[in-house]
């Protein structure tokens, strides 16, 4: 059975597809609690490592696979753009030099793949360097000396692309999270390197049939992304996308927008869901075409914020509250200034649950996770997570871990799980044949 590490784990996106591509996940790294805390109740199985930029990968277990969607902060198109000298975008070349260290120390054996995931953002970022050097990093893993790879013509990148070199091949390609099982509208660049062969192509292009339209593939599967309608109803419920500044808003149907890591936080941009019986668009409402709903199917992402509507950020919302000033919960109320009415008890956000829905995990993956009376041995482990925090904070937070906001980030911040998942069955197909 082949082994993987998880840099930058978040949900646990990446061991959970690896369990179910028949894949065994040893090991992640991760710093912030809460997913910290989901992952040792669901994969107890599973090291943790902490902080990426204290792990010598030439000490930890060696591993078949690391995968690593390094954070995207300073290269989403909704941010200030930092690019990979930001500080968190930086960190990518901590993963590089882990994955370095660990080929080092296995003769240059293991990894044999890696699997990178993050914005399209970071095909522009620094006009289309940051992903020339991300390529370059990646290659010279394989063939330290070599020269950087090449810009594209007038800087611009495909959105698919493979390299070749002597005994090796890397791969890239967008998938959009509604095409693979999910009915959210999430697009993210996954890349595949083969350090030992020709695979990365066949990984990434050849489908063998199980790329599938949502729609398809709606009613299939069990605690997920087929349930996400019983969340929502068919019959009496539409999702709204919300852009704040010009009133727009648009009916998006069954399908979500993009979903935000500061969804429940209030901010811009929050869609929302509204029962379709009680919906009235206002006079107000019709002056002109911005005002106007109109129809789709998809989701948008969950993000990690920002406020421009061209930029797939926001979260998601579904029939409660927008925000406070949205919202005044007395009776018949206008939304937004008057253009779209709707009673009191018919506009609610998106739930937690739902979020993971959208990215295609179980509806309990955050639940149950209570610890009243944890070891010795796991007041040491969590002392290392909190190091501010006295043992009585500790275990005052294991008692009760849970927060909304919390759960809302790790959303925002992970991996649609077909997505990961059709990429590892794929590797262990590879490698079996």
């Amino acid at each position: 059975m082949m082994k993987l590490l998880s840099l930058f784990d978040g949900s646990g996106g990446f061991c959970l597809a690896a369990i179910r591509a028949g894949i065994k996940p040893v090991a992640a790294s991760e710093i912030e609690p809460f997913p910290i805390r989901v992952t040792t109740k669901r994969l107890p199985q599973v090291k943790h490592l902490g902080d990426v930029r204290k792990i010598d990968g030439g000490k930890i277990e060696p591993v078949d696979i690391v995968t690593f969607g390094s954070p995207c902060t300073n290269l989403s198109i909704a941010g200030k753009r930092a690019g990979l000298c930001g500080e968190q975008s930086s960190l990518f070349f901590d993963a590089i030099r882990v994955i370095k260290e660990m080929r080092s120390a296995t003769a240059g054996k293991n990894p044999r793949f890696i699997i990178f995931e993050n914005v399209c953002g970071v095909f522009s970022s620094d006009k289309g360097k940051d992903f020339q050097k991300i390529l370059t990093e990646i290659v010279r893993v394989k063939e330290p000396t070599a020269p950087d790879v090449p810009l594209p013509e007038k800087g611009k990148w495909s959105t698919a692309d493979v390299i070749l070199g002597e005994g090796f091949s890397i791969a890239y390609r967008v998938f959009d999270a509604q095409f693979w099982g999910v009915p959210q509208r999430r697009r993210r660049v996954f890349l595949v390197a083969d350090f030992a062969g020709k695979c990365a192509e066949k990984i990434l292009f050849e489908s063998n049939g199980l790329q599938r339209n949502f729609a398809e593939s709606f009613g299939t599967g069990k605690n997920s992304a087929a349930d996400f309608e019983s969340g929502v109803g068919k019959s009496s419920l539409k999702l709204y996308e919300n852009h704040s500044q010009d009133s727009r808003y648009t009916e998006s149907g069954e399908i979500s927008q993009t979903v935000s890591a500061t969804f429940g936080m209030g901010g811009n941009n929050q869609p929302l869901v509204v029962n379709t019986f009680d919906i009235r668009l206002t006079s107000e409402g019709t002056k002109n075409s911005r005002n106007n709903i109109h129809a789709t199917k998809i989701s948008r992402c969950l993000d990690t914020g920002g406020n421009s509507p061209q930029a797939n950020q926001g979260g998601v919302a579904v029939c409660g509250t927008l925000n406070a000033r949205d919202y005044k919960g007395v009776g018949n109320q206008y939304v937004s200034e008057g253009k779209l009415q709707v009673d009191k008890n018919s506009v609610r956000r998106l739930t937690p649950t739902e979020c993971a829905r959208l990215q295609g995990f179980p509806d309990d993956w955050c639940s149950n996770l209570e610890t009243e009376n944890p070891s010795e041995e796991e007041i040491i482990f969590w002392r290392k997570i909190f190091s501010k925090k006295s043992d009585k904070q500790i275990l005052r937070w294991l008692k009760n871990p849970h927060s909304d906001s919390a759960e809302y980030k790790m959303w925002g911040n992970g991996i649609a799980l077909p997505c990961a998942e059709f990429i590892l069955k794929k590797i262990s197909d590879c490698v079996k044949k």
